[in-house]
C-alpha cells in the first residue's frame, strides 16, 4: 500500500506537521503484518498519507516478520527508512535488530512476554505492555495485536479509535464484522496496561 494525493501546499500557518515513522516486528503469527495493515488503513480514513511495507522472514510462521508504516500530514517522499520514530517489538531478535534504529528522543514498546534481556538505551522512552497476558485474560489470542496496536496509539495518538473502528469495517471480511467490538474492547484495553519503563 502506498497512497499519496497531490502534493500539499505548503505549511504556512506554523502548525506542527505530525509524521511518525514507525517499524512493528515480531514472529510470523502475532498478527503484526495485520497491524500495521489496520493502522496504515486508519491514516487513509483520516485523509492522512500512508505507507505499508512488509517484510517477511523465510516462514511466515515462526519466522520473523516486520512491517514499516508511516502515517504523515504531507507527502511522503519515499517509504523505504533506516531509522524510525518508534518501534514496536514482540520478540528478542526484533528487539536486538530494531533498538539501535530507533532515532533518539524516538518511542520503543516491547511486549514483555517476549523480551528476555531488556532494552538498555537510554536516549529514547521506554514502554512494556503486557499484551500477551491481557489477550489470555480476554480469553482470545487473536485479539493480541489490536492490545498492542491500544498501546501504540495510547503514547502516539497518530490516529484516532473512530479511524480504527472505520478501518476494520475496511479490512476485515463481512462474516468477520461481528468480531469488531472485541477489537475495539482490546484496543481499549492495550491503552490502559501499556506503562513507562523508568
Amino acid at each position: 500500500m502506498y497512497a499519496c494525493s497531490d502534493p500539499q501546499p505548503p505549511n504556512l500557518g506554523g502548525s506542527k506537521i505530525m509524521k511518525k515513522e514507525i517499524i512493528i516486528s515480531g514472529f510470523g503469527g502475532q498478527g503484526v503484518l495485520s497491524m500495521g495493515k489496520i493502522l496504515a488503513y486508519s491514516g487513509l480514513m483520516e485523509d492522512k498519507e500512508v505507507t505499508w511495507m512488509p517484510a517477511y522472514g523465510p516462514e511466515q510462521r515462526g519466522g520473523t516478520a516486520n512491517v514499516t508504516v508511516i502515517v504523515s500530514d504531507e507527502r511522503i517522499s519515499s517509504p523505504i527508512l533506516s531509522k524510525y520514530d518508534i518501534a514496536v517489538v514482540l520478540n528478542q531478535p526484533s528487539l536486538e535488530k530494531f533498538e539501535p534504529k530507533i532515532k533518539p528522543g524516538g518511542i520503543l514498546i516491547y511486549d514483555g512476554f517476549g523480551i528476555i534481556n531488556k532494552p538498555t538505551r537510554k536516549d529514547i522512552t521506554i514502554y512494556e505492555i503486557n499484551a500477551m497476558d491481557k489477550a489470555a485474560e480476554m480469553k482470545n489470542g487473536k485479539v493480541f495485536n489490536m492490545i498492542v496496536l491500544g498501546g501504540l496509539l495510547k503514547v502516539a495518538p497518530v490516529v484516532s479509535d473512530k479511524g480504527v473502528e472505520k478501518a476494520l469495517y475496511k479490512t476485515l471480511p463481512e462474516r468477520h464484522h461481528g468480531l469488531i467490538p472485541l477489537n475495539m474492547e482490546a484496543l481499549k484495553e492495550g491503552a490502559k496496561i501499556i506503562t513507562e519503563v523508568k
